[in-house]
């Protein structure tokens, strides 16, 4: 029987459940959605695309007719040219993942295509999967990773590609202790609103009360919302890499969104704040962030630019006592986030590569703000480098400290930030 090892501090998804692994997309479908604690392998690409039809309806070109340009659908298209477009109708409605779950690739070949994943429930793991191809040549064709009233949820080594909509989307019902860790955001996109390959809708946070920690993240040539932080979020971005941005990062339309950016590198961004009303604190210098210590228990690290002359000065502390409670993800140099290696194209689909991808965030899984998982799928604690590592245990990568040798199988490298018991 294979069973799967979580330490984590707080989120332990499936646990000791047996592992199983779906045959088809039904199967998947239910052990996703059931009441049931499980360990959820996927060792193959299941293809959601054609599984509900296709519909026709009235698509906008609000961004320009050309071939390479988003439409989008809904009804009135105002003054903009009004087409007929025709989509799968799968992509459009996510699987509603149930709690106590842990859904966990194999290797490189765990991928979800044509079809989201939305959580409402609590403790739930997703790691080394992809998600991708969601009618991605249309807004509100789908989104990839959504939180409604979720809670404790760790999303880790994860890539997203060519969503229609947003690669992360939280709603307006709070969502807790969110933990997005070691992922790739690949906004390399065939379609997208400046019809130029660079995907607009990234990260869309408008919940009510949400706590999210974004934490060595890798996200690569889009546009905007990166995030799009609103609503009463709270967020800590920490050790994340931004690259090939030719719009903006951060916005928000909301005066009670929170953020704390430490430690990050801004690679080739045009520019870094746009239209945001939030509170936001930049980590702006050594001086500055020594500040930080009363929210966080220690000083912000500095974020750093190459290629990024936008200026990036935001010192509002007035909402650090937010943070107190929590657990607080741990940080290092920005510099050492962007002087590692970039993503290799074994963490790509379709063969796509990050032309311009100069840096990559580390592989470590670490703690969050609100969800706070220290740790991979070991049973020995990492950093301890002794143990040994269950079946589809992660055991090595860029930055992994901990154990490294396997109780089943043996160490493969998935990418140059993934190594996992196979």
């Amino acid at each position: 029987t294979i069973r799967l090892v979580v330490n984590a501090t707080g989120v332990t998804g499936g646990g000791s459940a047996d592992a199983v692994t779906p045959k088809d997309i039904d199967e998947l479908t239910t052990y996703l959605t059931d009441s049931e604690p499980r360990v959820i392998v996927l060792s193959k690409e299941y293809d959601f695309t054609e599984s509900d039809g296709t519909e026709s309806g009235t698509a906008c070109a609000s961004w320009g007719t050309g071939a390479a340009c988003q439409r989008i659908i809904q009804d009135d298209c105002g003054s903009s040219t009004k087409e007929t477009g025709t989509w799968f109708k799968a992509a459009r409605t996510p699987i509603d993942v149930g709690s106590n779950k842990t859904i966990l690739g194999v290797g490189s070949k765990g991928a979800i295509k044509g079809k989201g994943l939305r959580m409402k429930g609590s403790n739930v793991i997703i790691q080394n999967i992809e998600i991708k191809d969601l009618n991605h040549e249309y807004v509100w064709g789908g989104d990839a990773l959504s939180f409604a009233g979720a809670d404790l949820v760790w999303v880790d080594h994860v890539t997203t590609s060519r969503p229609g909509r947003q690669h992360y989307v939280f709603g307006f019902e709070p969502s807790k202790r969110i933990t997005l860790s070691n992922n790739f955001v690949n906004g390399n996109s065939t379609y997208s609103t400046g019809c130029d390959g660079y995907h607009y809708w990234t990260f869309e946070m408008v919940g009510e009360d949400d706590q999210i920690t974004m934490k060595n993240n890798y996200v690569y040539k889009t546009a905007a919302r990166g995030p799009a932080l609103s609503g009463a979020t709270l967020l800590h971005a920490v050790n994340n890499v931004w690259s090939d941005t030719n719009g903006h990062v951060i916005e928000g339309g909301e005066a009670t969104a929170r953020g704390i950016f430490e430690g990050n590198a801004f690679i080739n961004v045009k520019k870094l704040v746009s239209d945001y009303k939030g509170r936001l604190f930049s980590s702006p210098d050594a001086t500055t962030n020594a500040q930080c210590k009363s929210a966080l228990g220690r000083a912000c690290e500095v974020n750093v630019f190459e290629d990024t002359t936008d200026d990036f000065k935001y010192t509002d502390t007035t909402f650090f006592d937010d943070f107190k409670g929590l657990d607080i993800a741990s940080a290092a140099a920005a510099s050492k986030i962007k002087t590692s290696s970039s993503p290799d194209a074994s963490s790509k689909s379709a063969g796509e590569t990050a032309e311009k991808a100069e840096a990559a965030p580390s592989s470590t899984p670490v703690g969050s703000t609100p969800a706070a998982p220290e740790a991979t799928e070991a049973a020995a604690k990492p950093g301890s480098g002794s143990g040994s590592i269950a079946l589809y245990g992660h055991c090595g990568g860029q930055g992994y400290s901990g154990a490294t040798a396997c109780s089943s199988g043996k160490c493969e490298v998935v990418n140059e930030r993934y190594s996992q018991c196979v």
